[in-house]
């Protein structure tokens, strides 16, 4: 029996189109299409969906539950898209050991994180 697989993250918004806009602005995903009322955005293996629901606030009032974890070649040159894509920062990008991150606030008030990982970290892991 094969083991499931982490496919897809849904995330709800009362505004998806301004959401998935942003997304698709200040992280470049490998596509952007629309199915079914979805929109879809891939990042590696991993499908973003965005999509409206009327059970969620307009701001995620408990951020930190879930973040959104992005890993990148070049931190500093997301993080200089990001910012021109208007973002909002958590935590500025910075230097942990030799790995970068940091933590952005999208629209609806999710976090979600750049992170470059040095060579050193990713031997660890």
């Amino acid at each position: 029996m094969t083991r499931p697989a982490l496919g897809s993250l849904l995330l709800a918004s009362t505004d998806p189109d301004r959401l998935r806009g942003w997304y698709a602005a200040a992280l470049d995903p490998e596509s952007d299409t629309d199915a079914n009322g979805y929109r879809i955005l891939k990042f590696g293996e991993i499908f973003l969906l965005i999509d409206t629901r009327d059970d969620v606030a307009d701001k995620n009032p408990e951020p930190g539950r879930v973040i959104l974890n992005f890993d990148v070649e070049d931190a500093r040159a997301v993080a200089a898209r990001m910012e021109s894509a208007g973002v909002t920062w958590l935590a500025e990008l910075e230097d942990r050991d030799g790995s970068l991150f940091a933590t952005a606030i999208d629209p609806d008030g999710n976090y979600v994180q750049i992170i470059q990982l040095s060579e050193e970290h990713r031997k660890a892991m």
